[in-house]
């Protein structure tokens, strides 16, 4: 009888450390580039990022989504590929986009649980820390922000952005396993010095275009497209999925916590074993 409670009492151990060992492709699902939430969030956070440049943009176009399925399909393509380099096509004329001769590219790769789409565009904007404006000059990386030969969140003249997640169960040139690999692709991309104008918001916007969050935004696409306002109750900017994120920094100590806790039972308590 000893004996017989020993092996279940070892099974259902087993069984319940094992439960708490997450399955990361299929616990966390990622979004489709036709999840209307998710193509909120890629408007949203590039104009949120877009309207607060310093110095003030007088030229900064407002993002548009609906009409440049065209972008977030190549993205989602490329992401496929689980390798964080660029799109070999991205300067091939009208390869990747009828209307541009080229498009940007922005990539971001991670762990699934620390994913938001707020959390990578975010990234990319941070990397203004790097760049001076007046100087034009960068001290570390900042081409996601400003003027590499990729498009960077905030040049005036894209207005088109698409964008795709994909998990990857090797994110190759990186290093990381069971990951999310988030790119966007922006149209038109665009080669000048500087990204944008300085001056007062909105006073170079392009004629019969109007103001709308410090972004020169035209009638027609805001009305084909829906207007996603850049101040909504989600803020602040957080990682996604915040109850696996809670769960995998609670699981490691809950499961030394148990197996402990049967390690002393079965010396207190040794009939039971």
């Amino acid at each position: 009888m000893p004996d017989s409670l020993s092996m279940w009492v070892t099974l259902a151990v087993t069984a319940w450390m094992v439960s708490l060992v997450p399955g990361y492709e299929n616990t966390v699902s990622l979004p489709d580039i036709e999840n209307e939430d998710f193509i909120k969030d890629c408007v949203r956070f590039h104009n949120k990022f877009r309207s607060e440049v310093y110095p003030r943009a007088s030229d900064m176009l407002y993002m548009v989504r609906k009409i440049s399925v065209i972008v977030e399909v190549s993205a989602k393509t490329w992401a496929r590929n689980c390798q964080f380099k660029h799109n070999v096509e991205l300067h091939s004329s009208y390869k990747l986009h009828p209307n541009f001769s080229f498009v940007g590219e922005n990539i971001w790769a991670g762990s699934l649980s620390l994913f938001s789409v707020s959390s990578a565009i975010a990234d990319w904007y941070d990397e203004l820390q790097y760049y001076d404006f007046r100087t034009h000059k960068c001290t570390q990386v900042c081409g996601h922000y400003t003027q590499a030969s990729i498009c960077p969140v905030v040049w005036a003249a894209s207005y088109k952005v698409g964008c795709a997640v994909q998990y990857c169960s090797s994110v190759y040139g990186t290093g990381i396993s069971n990951g999310a690999l988030y790119i966007c692709n922006y149209g038109p991309g665009q080669y000048r010095s500087r990204p944008y104008t300085e001056g007062s918001t909105c006073s170079d916007c392009p004629n019969d275009d109007q103001c709308l969050d410090n972004l020169c935004s035209e009638t027609f696409y805001v009305c084909f497209t829906g207007y996603y306002s850049i101040v909504y109750p989600d803020w602040p900017i957080s990682v996604r999925n915040k109850n696996l994120s809670l769960f995998l920094t609670v699981s490691p100590p809950i499961l030394i916590l148990g197996i402990l806790t049967t390690i002393w039972v079965k010396h207190r308590y040794p009939q039971l074993f």
